[in-house]
């Protein structure tokens, strides 16, 4: 097989993989911060279920994860929901897999804040919610950027798992192309695709943390 030819199919598989990537990172974001506010509510119930919910993402591996979600439904209610389920329950399992680890992310961010800004912004007339918003959040973003880039570029490795229900993202046909082909030229070049992309993401999250970087001179 020609190296355009190799080229064409795993461009192919990327582009399921970017669509993985995309909408895990849409998905996880936000819910990690509501599982880290979950996380350190006052009411016990919430917490205590929130906590075994992450030690249950964290704890276990995203191929049984992938698996549970897609099987799940027929397995516990008998509700068969096809194959065109297949990249949903791709979407949910790497997007509730994420989020718990982001809400680590998020909860160790916000409790390193000092109380002093708390009680400042309380002060000058601040509702909670306000406070949380425009002057706690921002910080802890930047707080929390180089850690929340590490995760991201494990997902771009982690979108590999998909494989798990048989959808055929980039490393999963790259994996094919080389057994057909006794070759190991689709498997180099899906690594040169996964070291690009996870140097274009480590860039724009330099690019960004710089931004936020107020008191360099």
């Amino acid at each position: 097989m020609a190296f355009g030819d190799i080229l064409m199919q795993l461009a192919a598989g990327f582009t399921v993989t970017l669509k993985i990537f995309f909408i895990t990172v849409v998905l996880s974001l936000p819910l990690g911060l509501l599982v880290a506010l979950g996380r350190m509510s006052k009411n016990r119930i919430l917490s205590g279920i929130v906590s075994i919910y992450i030690s249950i993402m964290r704890g276990t591996p995203l191929m049984l994860q992938l698996i549970c979600v897609y099987f799940g439904p027929y397995y516990l209610f008998r509700v068969s929901l096809g194959t065109s389920y297949r990249m949903l329950a791709i979407y949910i399992a790497f997007a509730v897999n994420y989020a718990a680890y982001f809400g680590e992310i998020f909860r160790s961010g916000i409790q390193s804040m000092p109380k002093g800004q708390y009680e400042a912004a309380h002060i000058l007339g601040y509702s909670r919610s306000q406070t949380f918003m425009r002057i706690i959040l921002p910080q802890v973003v930047k707080r929390i950027l180089p850690s929340v880039s590490n995760e991201v570029i494990t997902l771009v490795k982690d979108t590999s798992f998909a494989f798990t229900l048989s959808v055929m993202e980039m490393f999963t046909m790259a994996k094919a192309l080389a057994a057909s082909q006794t070759s190991m030229m689709p498997l180099f070049v899906a690594g040169v695709f996964y070291y690009i992309f996870n140097f274009i993401v480590a860039k724009a999250f330099d690019i960004f943390e710089a931004k936020l970087n107020y008191y360099r001179f």
